[in-house]
């Protein structure tokens, strides 16, 4: 009886910057069919269009050529296996020229693919006179004058017709992560744009494996049951027909592909898990199973998926004045309150600096003293006000580069001038563009993404209609979940005794996805922990609503915390700027619990 057939697809990076092990070793160990690598948070497209402003041909992810295509495209092609990157950035042209340079250097035909059209700048002028006006998403402010760069986020379907068409390497610029999965999936099973219930499954698929180790380990809760980090194995998506899939990785590989771990992935950086907008399907993930398959194998499935909208999200990023950073290490007794009293000396003293010269004040200003749990506010635990060691850090922003300069100049002079133990200056802190995001929603039929292989145009198929706004709705919510309040003896624990959790960041919200150890205790814990009491345990970091979503397939709650990061990405001035903590600070979060749960041991 012939086998399903199942598409074996490896996940080698997870952001431009991930280790360069990834690549070869699914090459080498994971008998992969298909290689795909994402490379493009929000603002390394800010980064990469400063890079092709100073040299034309840049404006690339160049590790993709330079460091992973090197170390396996002869392995890759003699093996079959096809490539699908988002490394071309700004410029996914000249990421293919270089790639061609490099498999010539190596005597390696290859055919080479590049997808483009997500640039959509030379719309700006028309849209800054629109009617409605330009609003962004979040904020609702509009359209800002000094934008940098403005990229719709492309779907699968080109990346399908470049594959169909024969390419086995294909290069596209700003599209959603998963799609570079989603088309390889479309491509091998021939699923058409209506087949919603499969793309959706395709598109969390391509979910769990775009930020490499965090499916087999990475960031895990429980950190200390993922064995051998140094040589933790890179994701792999055993994917079927029906939008099915298996998670593992490559045989003799470090890390831990466990449910808990595959459900941390499944809610990181998303919003409403019912209602999860891509270009080519609203996701609904609220059903989805995740069950042990075998050794370090889980199995997903339970998508479903609805008509996507008629919009491309479109993230745009300007230039908002300026920003610095800067670190002293303060040592001994008391070395808290030491940095903190630095912290504010050093911005007294500037202060009155820039007034002399006749500059305005720093528009925001945040000192911060690592170490001491700053991140928890009035959840810090007293013993940490006690360290001997701390690390004081102080940001500020201005518009004008001289007035951060001046910032900068005035760090070191701590070394000398105030708390005994001072130390740690190091060289002076630079100065940098302030960059900030601006997301809004642009009309598919303004878009025209283009596919070239080896220089030919491809045809891309239309994109189909846009759903009603009946059909793109939520479904109904079905009868209450239950609530269940703890009886008889309680004792108090903190949340991560119940709860699996992990935080991620879309601008300036954060989410955190808190799945419960066990299915029983959902309900205790839909009873205590309720938005209103997230907000207030994350009060001194989160302005905006919180809104907490349901998942009851894998027994969790995904928590949307707005205006949370002050500003997010370049724009805050926190240490933790992409919410990566936020995660950890809520499972200290008490709560009370039937003390027959946790008896004495």
């Amino acid at each position: 009886m012939k086998q399903p057939k199942t598409v074996r697809i490896g996940g080698a990076s997870g952001f431009w910057g991930d280790s360069s092990v990834g690549a070869p070793q699914l090459v080498a160990g994971g008998r992969i069919d298909y290689l795909v690598f994402d490379y493009l948070a929000e603002l390394t497209m800010s980064i990469l269009a400063a890079a092709r402003m100073k040299k034309p041909e840049m404006g690339y992810a160049t590790d993709f050529v330079a460091v992973a295509m090197r170390s396996v495209l002869q392995d890759a092609i003699a093996r079959g296996i096809r490539v699908v990157s988002n490394a071309g950035g700004v410029n996914p042209q000249g990421c293919a020229d270089a790639l061609r340079a490099l498999a010539d250097e190596l005597g390696v035909p290859v055919r080479i693919a590049v997808v483009t059209g997500d640039d959509v700048m030379p719309l700006l002028p028309a849209l800054r006179e629109a009617e409605p006006p330009l609003r962004e998403l979040q904020s609702g402010a509009p359209l800002p004058a000094r934008v940098v760069t403005a990229n719709a986020y492309l779907g699968a379907l080109p990346v399908k017709a470049a594959l169909d068409a024969g390419a086995q390497v294909v290069i596209t610029g700003r599209c959603v992560d998963s799609a570079v999965t989603l088309g390889v999936l479309m491509h091998e099973f021939g699923w058409q744009p209506g087949d919603f219930d499969a793309l959706a499954g395709g598109s969390l698929a391509g979910h769990i494996i775009e930020c490499g180790c965090q499916a087999t380990g990475g960031l895990h809760t429980d950190w200390q049951e993922v064995p051998d980090w140094a040589h933790i194995g890179y994701p792999i998506v055993e994917c079927a027909a029906d939008g099915s899939f298996t998670v593992t990785k490559p045989e003799g590989t470090g890390g831990l592909v466990a449910p808990q771990v595959v459900a941390e992935q499944m809610l990181y950086e998303i919003g409403d898990p019912a209602a999860y907008l891509l270009p080519d399907v609203v996701c609904d993930f609220t059903q989805v199973r995740i069950e042990p398959a075998g050794p370090q194998q889980v199995r997903v499935h339970g998508a479903r998926g609805r008509a996507p909208t008629g919009s491309y999200k479109v993230c745009a990023t300007y230039v908002d004045g300026f920003k610095t950073s800067a670190q002293l290490t303060i040592v001994g007794f008391d070395a808290v309150a030491k940095a903190r009293r630095t912290g504010e000396a050093i911005l007294e003293r500037v202060g009155g600096l820039l007034a002399a010269r006749g500059l305005a004040p720093f528009s925001a200003t945040h000192i911060e003293v690592l170490g001491s749990e700053s991140p928890y506010g009035p959840h810090a635990q007293a013993a940490a006000a006690g360290v001997r060691e701390a690390v004081l850090r102080v940001t500020a922003r201005h518009a004008d580069k001289a007035a951060l300069e001046l910032l900068a100049r005035e760090i070191a002079p701590a070394g000398t001038s105030w708390a005994p133990g001072t130390t740690g200056a190091g060289g002076r802190a630079g100065v940098s563009p302030l960059i900030r995001q601006y997301a809004f929603l642009l009309d598919k039929a303004s878009v025209s993404p283009q596919v070239r292989l080896d220089s030919a145009a491809v045809d891309l198929p239309p994109l189909p209609g846009a759903a009603p706004a009946a059909d793109a709705a939520p479904a109904p919510a079905g009868p209450p979940l239950p609530v269940e309040e703890p009886s008889g003896p309680t004792v108090e624990v903190p949340l991560i005794r119940l709860a699996w959790a992990r935080s991620g960041d879309k601008g300036d919200t954060s989410n955190i996805g808190v799945i419960a150890r066990r299915p029983e205790w959902l309900p205790l814990l839909r009873a205590q922990l309720t938005p209103q009491r997230v907000a207030a345990h994350l009060a001194h970091l989160v302005e905006g609503p919180v809104t907490r979503h349901e998942v009851p397939g894998i027994h969790a709650f995904n928590f949307v915390c707005e205006r949370a990061l002050g500003g997010g990405g370049m724009a805050s001035l926190r240490n933790d700027a992409l919410g990566k903590g936020m995660g950890q600070i809520l499972l200290a979060l008490p709560v009370r619990v039937p003390a027959a749960w946790f008896p004495p041991a």
